[in-house]
C-alpha cells in the first residue's frame, strides 16, 4: 500500500465537523461508532468500514489493520510512560501503527519536539488520528486531565473550543498512511529534512508473524542510533499466531536490536511492554 502524507487542514473546525468527542485517560478521542456510521454513508474512500462490518473482523490483511479501535495495550503503554518516567521533552517521536494516535498525543503533551503518526489506512488518519490530534491540541483539549476519567461510556464531552489559528503544537506533527516499508521510503527519500526518531512507540502491531520482517526493517531504518522503541503487546494473539515471545525470538535471530521485557501485566490475557535498542547503542 503506497505511502501518503496527510496535511493538517487550515480550517481545523472542518476536521472536527460532525465528530462526537469522548475522553479517556484525560485525552479527547472521537467516538468511533459515529465515524463508522459516517463511513458507511460514503465518507470512507477505502471502504474499510463496510468490509470490516461484512466480514465481521477487525483485521483484513492488506485491507484493514484494526486502526479504528483503541486496543487495550495502548493504555498499558501510557501507564508505563508515567511509571517509568519516560522523557519526551525535545525528542523526535514516531507513533507507528497509530490508530487513534493516543501514544503520539501523550508524547506531544510531554513536550516532544516532533511527533509523526503512521497508520496503514488513510481513512483512519483522516477520520480518527487527525481529529484526535486537533481536539487535544486546541485550547481546551490541550489541558491535561486526570487518569481517573478513563471511562469510555461517559456522555460525549462538548467539542473543544474553536482554534483561532493552527496551534504551535500541531506544527510539530506529520501524518502518514501506507504500509511501513513505503512510509520509510517516503521519509528517507523526501526533500523535507528528516532526522531519525529518538523514540518509536507502537502498540498491538505484532499480532501477525508475517509482518515481523517489515516491522523489524522499518525500526532499523528509522530509529536513531541511540534511540529506543517501546512496544506493547499481548503475550499471544490467538487465531493469528503472533505475540511478544515469538517476536522477541525473531528479533534475537536478526541480531540487530537488544530487547528487554520491562513490564508484564497478568490481569486476564497476559500483556507485556518491551523496550528495544540497537545492540551497539549507549
Amino acid at each position: 500500500k503506497a505511502a501518503k502524507e496527510h496535511s493538517v487542514p487550515e480550517d481545523l473546525d472542518k476536521v472536527l465537523e460532525n465528530k462526537v468527542m469522548e475522553r479517556v485517560s484525560g485525552l479527547y478521542y472521537v467516538k468511533v461508532s459515529v465515524v463508522e456510521a459516517m463511513c458507511l454513508d460514503g465518507a470512507d474512500r477505502e471502504g474499510i468500514v463496510s468490509k470490516s462490518v461484512s466480514s465481521r473482523s477487525d483485521l483484513i490483511p492488506g485491507v484493514y489493520e484494526g486502526g479504528l479501535k483503541i486496543w487495550e495495550c495502548t493504555f498499558d503503554l501510557i501507564d508505563y510512560f508515567s511509571e517509568a518516567e519516560i522523557q519526551f521533552t525535545n525528542k523526535t517521536v514516531l507513533d507507528l501503527g497509530c490508530g487513534a494516535g493516543l501514544l503520539g498525543i501523550v508524547a506531544l503533551r510531554g513536550k516532544a519536539e516532533k511527533v509523526h503518526f503512521q497508520d496503514y489506512n488513510s481513512t483512519v488518519i483522516d477520520e480518527i488520528t487527525l481529529p484526535n490530534a486537533v481536539a487535544n491540541c486546541t485550547n481546551e483539549g490541550s489541558r491535561s486531565g486526570s487518569a481517573d476519567d478513563r471511562i469510555t461510556n461517559k456522555p460525549p464531552s462538548k467539542r473543544p473550543r474553536k482554534a483561532e489559528c493552527l496551534p504551535d503544537v500541531l506544527t510539530k506533527c506529520r501524518f502518514f498512511s501506507g504500509e511501513w516499508s513505503e512510509v520509510s521510503r517516503l521519509l528517507l527519500s523526501s526533500n523535507k529534512p528528516f532526522s531519525k526518531y529518538d523514540i518509536i512507540l507502537t502498540s498491538e502491531t505484532i499480532y501477525n508473524p508475517d509482518y515481523y520482517s517489515a516491522l523489524h526493517d522499518t525500526l532499523a531504518q528509522l530509529l536513531d542510533k541511540n534511540g529506543r522503541v517501546y512496544l506493547a503487546s499481548k503475550a499471544h494473539y490467538f487465531g493469528v499466531g503472533g505475540g511478544i515471545y515469538l517476536f522477541e525470538k525473531f528479533i534475537e535471530e536478526r541480531n540487530v536490536f537488544r530487547t528487554s521485557i520491562v513490564k508484564t501485566i497478568d490481569k486476564g490475557l497476559q500483556r507485556c511492554i518491551m523496550e528495544m535498542a540497537f545492540k551497539d547503542s549507549r
